[in-house]
């Protein structure tokens, strides 16, 4: 039976359950949501680059590229690399950050 955990964006604050057998990031995609930065999928651009601060997961392999030995024991990870092994709270990393992370603002005011 598949278990399901809470992975939280803390530069959004918005949060998704994403279920243990997709990655961080393909969870977040099969639910329409948005704060992560989507480009190959595969491992290879390192944009969905983010740092777990707090939780645990599993990951296969990355492309040293994107994520240095260092990085990975600072919890630096590529998010369409990880899944799941608990509740996640991450920070957004990859290049295009500014592009999707946008706090939410109050109904019926904009962004200044």
């Amino acid at each position: 039976m598949p278990k399901h955990y809470t992975i939280t964006i803390e530069d959004t604050g918005e949060s998704y359950r994403c279920v243990d057998w997709r990655s961080v990031l393909h969870g977040m995609e099969a639910l329409g949501k948005k704060g992560i930065p989507v480009g190959c999928r595969s491992g290879g651009c390192g944009v969905c680059k983010v740092q777990v601060l707090d939780g645990s997961y599993s990951q296969r392999v990355m492309s040293r590229a994107h994520v240095s030995e260092q990085d990975e024991a600072g919890g630096c990870v590529l998010s369409c690399r990880v899944t799941p092994t608990s509740d996640l709270r991450i920070r957004v990393l990859g290049t295009m950050k500014k592009t999707v992370c946008r706090p939410a603002t109050p109904t019926g005011t904009s962004p200044v």
